[in-house]
């Protein structure tokens, strides 16, 4: 029988006095990075009783107050087929004195899909929401009323009454299985939804997680009582934490911080929905920083800069503008090519398709992105190209949908967006100057690459020619660069400093001081 592959996964957090930094590393390959400040309140999933400030009937939205600089906004379609059940109980839920039960609650007939918010809502009302989408730029948060709360199988929405099951289930055997498992479970007046993860769970499993999401519930129905709009009525769990039950499987190895309050909490939670798990969360105490212990430093800055180079030297470069974002794809001078063109043509957008499956995900990119690969006559190609990108974003958990290559080599995807897009600043200082540079992380990475190339020729490199900066940094705690590199390809390398380079600027030599393309 064939073995299954498992891709590991390694959750690294990192606390900083801001927040928490959090990567995703994938067979120690960084696919995911996210910034969790904790001043920021307005985070997607977090629970809201606003107040209806105005209604625009022309847009069919309103605009409702939840604590933020700019007023939320709400669209007709996001108010729920149970908008008056949902405006009943929180009413009761605020004023009355003993708390409802919404399994016992009498639901309030549906909304017309196609009906007026005029006709719903009006000027003052007080609305339980959830934020859906969180405040970019000049816009403040986009709101539903349509609450879920998710657990680590399965997602119960108040008021509903739908059983659901995670597209990514494809066994048409385990989809017919979860369905009845959910019908017997089920709570009265809650909808309920299989997570990807529910796939293989028994009742017990499920049960739990069902449990643990009415406490919840139960919760926000009491943080109601005599609540005064805008008030925070409960708030996702923080970001580290949301992470792990989104995605966490068989195939995690670790998850380490370097923060015993965050191990403490993380220890928590993992012992409370996956007890056999309890081994993999680690405090890291070395004294070298985390995130270069899993090289999580190196990794960002080599991919959030707006040139990203691939391992064959072809590269990405990626711009956005206010409407959409612009991927154009470039082979290197130093591509190994063929006498085929559109062989090579090719083989750089298959490299450049998965990178971009991933930078997708590592930025937070959405909305719409058009790529433009280098152009390939073959039809087959094409398509080849359209499955390896859909294969790249597979493991994305935002919606998305891609287009096959137009005839102009452009590809078009759209992918939902529900905060904003992670930029990180890659450059640094130059002296004596305010100009920005490469990190000096990536000009080791590129001489290295270099002369991993030229030690496989028949005139190996033996001379280095480098900023003077550069050569200080390369001979600092006792030639360290110098004798790894004369370990791994048993040949010393000299190094010269040469202050007509520019700082980024390097070239290798060899014995004979010729030039090494």
């Amino acid at each position: 029988m064939e073995k299954v592959y498992l891709m590991e996964r390694d959750l690294v957090i990192k606390k900083n006095g801001k927040g928490v930094q959090i990567a995703l590393l994938e067979d120690r390959r960084l696919v995911e990075f996210h910034v969790d400040n904790e001043k920021e309140t307005f985070s997607t999933g977090n629970i809201y009783l606003g107040r209806i400030k105005k209604i625009n009937p022309g847009l069919k939205a309103a605009f409702v107050s939840i604590g933020h600089s700019k007023e939320a906004f709400i669209h007709y379609t996001d108010l729920s087929p149970n908008i008056r059940s949902i405006l009943k109980y929180t009413h009761q839920a605020i004023n009355d004195i003993k708390s409802p039960d919404i399994t016992k609650f009498k639901n309030e007939p549906q909304i017309d899909k196609g009906g007026l918010i005029e006709k719903v809502l009006k000027k003052g009302d007080l609305v339980l929401t959830q934020i859906m989408k969180e405040p970019i730029s000049t816009k403040g948060p986009r709101l539903t009323c349509e609450i879920s709360l998710p657990g680590r199988y399965i997602v119960l929405t108040p008021f509903g009454d739908t059983i659901g099951i995670s597209k990514k289930i494809v066994d048409r055997d385990e989809r017919k299985r979860l369905q009845n498992l959910l019908k017997s479970v089920k709570p009265n007046n809650f909808g309920i939804v299989a997570r990807t993860n529910a796939q293989g769970m028994q009742t017990a499993e499920i049960h739990k997680d069902i449990s643990n999401l009415l406490k919840k519930w139960e919760t926000i129905t009491k943080q109601l009582k005599d609540a005064n709009p805008p008030k925070m009525i409960m708030s996702e769990i923080d970001k580290s934490l949301s992470i792990i039950r989104d995605i966490m499987n068989d195939s995690f190895s670790s998850i380490s911080t370097d923060d015993s309050e965050l191990h403490s909490n993380v220890s928590e939670y993992i012992q409370r929905v996956a007890p056999d798990k309890q081994d993999i969360v680690k405090l890291y105490k070395a004294k070298k920083p985390i995130f270069e212990a899993f090289n999580v430093n190196r990794q960002i800055k080599s991919a959030f800069g707006n040139a990203v180079t691939l391992k064959s030297g072809a590269y990405l470069v990626i711009e956005h503008t206010e409407a959409l974002h612009v991927i154009d794809v470039n082979s290197g001078p130093k591509i190994n090519r063929t006498d085929d063109q559109d062989t090579n043509a090719f083989n750089v957008n298959k490299e450049a398709a998965i990178e971009i499956g991933r930078q997708l995900r590592l930025r937070n990119i959405g909305g719409i992105i058009v790529v433009d690969f280098i152009d390939m006559k073959s039809a087959a190609y094409r398509n080849e190209i359209l499955k390896i990108m859909q294969l790249a974003l597979k493991p994305d958990k935002s919606k998305h949908s891609i287009l096959p290559i137009s005839k102009f080599g452009l590809m078009e995807i759209t992918r939902q967006r529900s905060s904003a897009e992670l930029t990180i600043d890659t450059t640094e200082p130059t002296p004596p100057e305010n100009g920005r540079i490469e990190s000096c992380l990536l000009l080791i990475d590129k001489i290295s690459r270099e002369l991993h190339k030229s030690m496989e020729t028949e005139t190996p490199a033996r001379t280095l020619y480098v900023h003077p900066f550069v050569e200080a940094y390369l001979r600092q705690r006792f030639k360290a660069f110098q004798r790894k590199w004369f370990m791994k390809y048993k040949s010393w390398l000299n190094i010269i400093g040469d202050s007509s380079f520019d700082l980024m600027e390097f070239t290798v030599c060899d014995k004979n001081g010729e030039i090494i393309q």
